[in-house]
């Protein structure tokens, strides 16, 4: 599991930042990536990396600002091109679905994949056996969501030196007795894989919170997560401006992430106002309340382990 940033700048492109949009690498866990948000270029961004547009099986959009959404049409319809045929899944607040068909139809764009566009409500909007997404309503100028993705807890190691010394060769039965399976052996024995795996190991949490002012949502979402993605629009000395315009500074972010026990910040969604000269004083503006801050770069990746240190 890894982040790929794609774009961590706000409103318009800037030569060091382009809009916003984050992938989410799931390649060990599921084969697919997920995406949230897509902000105009988003597929140039995903040229310079390795990054596989068929792999994208959802899409997660915070709300419909240009900056967040203008990439859609042409990601979605270059997919086709590149080979996609794998059903995909828009979510996103309603209006998502009149923007994607509307800018499908008019273009004439057929896709040669299902593609499936759900408008979200607040709560649970996906779950299977390996993850849960929920979506709480955050305090923006439009409607703006927040994303919080827990991963299911994972079966424990499988104890090797154990099978080891009771004379279980490596090979085929591994493999049966980590999925939890009854094996017989070639001697008769009968082995229950339950009996050979380790505590389970906790799933992590990960929050991608969409343009927002401080809310009692963000902290909700961001309760106890490993990493947190918060918006950080303005630097710390713009609270007014910040507030004015519905969006947050970069101490606010590290007092949200401080307040929920988040183990990781990552700042993103940095006004164009700010060049990379910048980027280390904003940083540090968060760091003297949240030590674990990542600023946010475009292309950045970020490796995100099984267990995640505080």
């Amino acid at each position: 599991m890894d982040f790929v940033l794609l774009g961590t700048g706000a409103g318009v492109p800037a030569k060091a930042r382009n809009v916003t949009a984050i992938a989410l690498q799931l390649l060990e866990e599921r084969g697919t990536v997920w995406l949230f948000d897509c902000g105009e270029a988003t597929q140039h961004q995903i040229l310079k990396t390795a990054v596989k547009p068929r792999k994208i099986e959802k899409i997660f959009i915070t709300h419909l600002h240009g900056d967040h959404i203008f990439g859609l049409p042409g990601l979605l319809s270059s997919r086709s091109f590149q080979g996609g045929v794998e059903k995909l899944t828009v979510y996103g607040p309603k209006g998502i679905d009149a923007y994607i068909t509307t800018s499908l139809q008019v273009s004439g764009t057929h896709l040669k994949y299902p593609l499936e566009i759900i408008e979200i409500e607040e709560g649970i909007v996906f779950e299977d056996e390996q993850f849960t997404v929920t979506a709480l309503s955050l305090d923006h100028g439009i409607y703006s969501v927040g994303y919080r993705i827990v991963e299911k807890d994972r079966p424990g190691s499988l104890l090797v030196d154990q099978l080891l010394q009771e004379g279980v060769k490596p090979g085929p039965l591994f493999k049966a007795l980590k999925n939890g399976e009854m094996v017989r052996l070639d001697d008769g024995r009968v082995l229950n894989g339950k009996d050979y795996l380790g505590d389970p190991q906790k799933g992590r949490i990960i929050t991608v919170l969409g343009d927002t002012r401080v809310c009692s949502n963000a902290l909700i979402l961001a309760e106890s997560a490993d990493f947190l993605v918060h918006e950080a629009t303005f630097s710390a000395e713009e609270t007014e401006m910040a507030s004015a315009y519905f969006h947050s500074t970069t101490v606010q972010a590290a007092e949200t992430a401080m307040k929920a026990g988040a183990k990781q910040l990552i700042l993103t969604h940095i006004s164009s106002r700010y060049t990379l000269e910048d980027s280390e004083r904003l940083k540090e503006e968060s760091e003297a309340i949240f030590a674990n801050t990542i600023m946010a770069e475009d292309l950045m990746a970020i490796k995100i382990p099984l267990y995640v240190e505080e």
